[in-house]
């Protein structure tokens, strides 16, 4: 895929299909890290912390933060 540069206010911008970005696994909001190797732009998702919520998010909300565990009745000697 060739892309030109084109003005963007006081700097320059290059555009990119959404199926472009789409492929490569690039959303609208997504922040990208770039750096310059060898004369080349490599422009890669950037790391995005996410908090205890967005994480709880992921399992329906809910973490079981709180509360015991059993596992399964004593079997041998075990103090409970």
């Amino acid at each position: 895929m060739q892309v030109q540069l084109k003005p963007w206010g006081n700097s320059q911008g290059i555009r990119f299909s959404r199926e472009f970005l789409r492929s490569a696994g690039i959303g609208p909001e997504d922040t990208l890290t770039a750096e310059v190797s060898d004369g080349k732009i490599i422009l890669s998702k950037a790391f995005v912390h996410r908090g205890l919520r967005e994480r709880a998010a992921a399992y329906g909300g809910r973490l079981n933060l709180s509360g015991e565990i059993a596992w399964d009745e004593p079997v041998g000697s075990e103090v409970w």
